[in-house]
């Protein structure tokens, strides 16, 4: 039996009984500490410090971009993104005039050229950007940066705003891998999240995509939703894998409509039951198993030659806030409006509204929200907590010789509360190290909180279930 049909054989083997005894609510963990913990004492001169620093180091990690395109033309009801819903076109020439002002202070401190490994465009809706501005956005991003020859530029694509032309522009420009919304194929889904989207619309941005030499594409699905049902959910699944990307990301939705308030539009009477989402899931799981997707953990699954598969079995899979890469632990400049990014032991976000991004900028000032110190303890846990993540073994003598710390000592009440795991197969707990079991890669972000120092405090963040 091959590696990938052990996998599988070990995910089925999972008990519905076990999934609930474990299940609970937690962080997704795109960060440690998480977003939900940055505060203001972090301040644009601490942001400039920790640019600085970058600046001057001689060994220095990687360097990835992320850019907020905030601008959507309709409004999806379950989006829990920080967006701006218009028609109005200008709006995102006068936003790329203040990117380009953030990224011109951010080179102030930055003033090295540095080569970046990976670029991804969010939102909101990057193709809501014209043919000349998205053609000068990657202009100016040339200018300022190399970009290495086997860089990740990605970009995220909403079907209905896109033409072969599109496409086109998006390969020459250098993109090379695009993620595409689905979440759900069934009409009444579709009408009850206003987000409508018919297979053969998907389908044909699929073949043009492909078309212009895009074969790493990702789908975004989403169960959960209202109106969905194991059977219509079922042959959304027949759709997708007829489509067959190379990426599946299936996110449980969390609906808050206390927090988000788009989600108020959607009627919760209609939204399945935790059971029926349950067997949406383990139905979903069973199935990608069985075309030959391999299970990389938490909601994501990839072909086994993609290379998210590939660096699983080589242990070099890692996780950032776009989920999880190939990318070695990169630091992460993001620009634009309520953008996070990584820098030296920092997270930083942007200003979360256009009126006070603007305003900031036309002072001269990095557009600084909330950022995080993290303490030898933080950069400590946050690399068990990627290491577990990423299913990665952690490797205790490691660990104490980078950390100066004896490790069964200074876990000793984390490795009691994770022997339970163990007990059900999930983890093996050794002395030189911990690592997760195939089946138990749907149990990391659970393996993960008993290592979160700061779950136990109030922070007033709302958590979605682990499955």
């Amino acid at each position: 039996m091959t590696i990938l049909e052990n996998s599988i054989q070990d995910n089925l083997e999972i008990s519905e009984e076990l999934i609930r005894r474990f299940d609970s609510l937690g962080p997704r963990y795109t960060s440690y500490p998480t977003a939900d913990r940055f505060n203001a004492e972090f301040t644009e001169s601490s942001y400039i410090q920790y640019l600085k620093q970058r600046n001057d180091a001689v060994d220095k990690p990687p360097l990835s971009l992320y850019i907020h395109i905030p601008f959507c033309a309709s409004l999806c009801y379950y989006c829990a993104c920080n967006k701006v819903i218009t028609k109005d076109r200008s709006k995102s020439a006068i936003y790329l005039n203040y990117l380009a002002k953030e990224l011109q202070l951010v080179k102030q401190h930055l003033t090295a050229r540095e080569t970046i490994s990976q670029l991804h465009l969010g939102g909101g809706t990057p193709t809501f950007l014209s043919e000349a501005e998205m053609r000068g956005l990657m202009a100016m991003l040339r200018e300022h940066f190399d970009f290495a020859a086997d860089a990740e530029i990605s970009i995220e694509i909403d079907p209905r705003t896109v033409t072969p032309e599109t496409l086109q522009l998006l390969a020459d420009v250098g993109f090379n891998r695009t993620s595409l919304g689905v979440q759900d194929f069934d009409e009444q889904v579709q009408i009850a999240v206003h987000r409508i989207q018919p297979y053969d619309m998907v389908e044909k941005c699929i073949t043009q995509s492909r078309a212009v030499g895009f074969q790493s594409i990702n789908f975004d699905l989403i169960y959960g939703l209202p109106k969905q049902s194991l059977e219509s959910f079922s042959r959304t699944l027949d759709q997708v894998i007829a489509l067959s990307p190379a990426r599946i990301a299936l996110y449980n939705y969390a609906h808050l409509p206390t927090r988000f308030k788009p989600q108020r539009r959607i009627n919760e009477a209609d939204l399945p039951s935790a059971e029926q989402r349950l067997q949406i899931f383990l139905m979903s799981l069973r199935r990608l198993l069985a075309e030959g997707y391999v299970y990389i953990g938490l909601d994501h699954f990839a072909k086994p030659d993609d290379s998210l598969a590939l660096a699983v079995k080589d242990k070099s899979l890692h996780r950032n806030f776009q989920g999880y890469t190939t990318r070695a632990d990169c630091d992460l400049v993001a620009l634009g409006l309520s953008s996070i990014g990584k820098i030296g032991a920092s997270y930083v976000q942007n200003l979360r509204t256009l009126d006070e991004y603007y305003a900031a900028l036309d002072q001269n000032k990095l557009p600084v929200e909330k950022g995080f110190h993290l303490s030898e303890d933080d950069l400590l846990r946050r690399e068990i907590i990627m290491d577990l993540m990423c299913s990665t073994s952690l490797d205790i003598p490691e660990i104490e010789r980078k950390y100066h710390i004896r490790f069964a000592e200074y876990f000793s009440d984390e490795l009691a509360r994770i022997q339970a795991y163990a007990d059900e197969g999930l983890m093996r707990i050794g002395e030189s190290a911990v690592s997760v079991t195939a089946k138990g890669r749907m149990f990391v972000r659970a393996f993960s909180m008993v290592f979160d120092q700061y779950l136990s405090r109030q922070s007033g963040a709302k958590y979605s279930k682990l499955i």
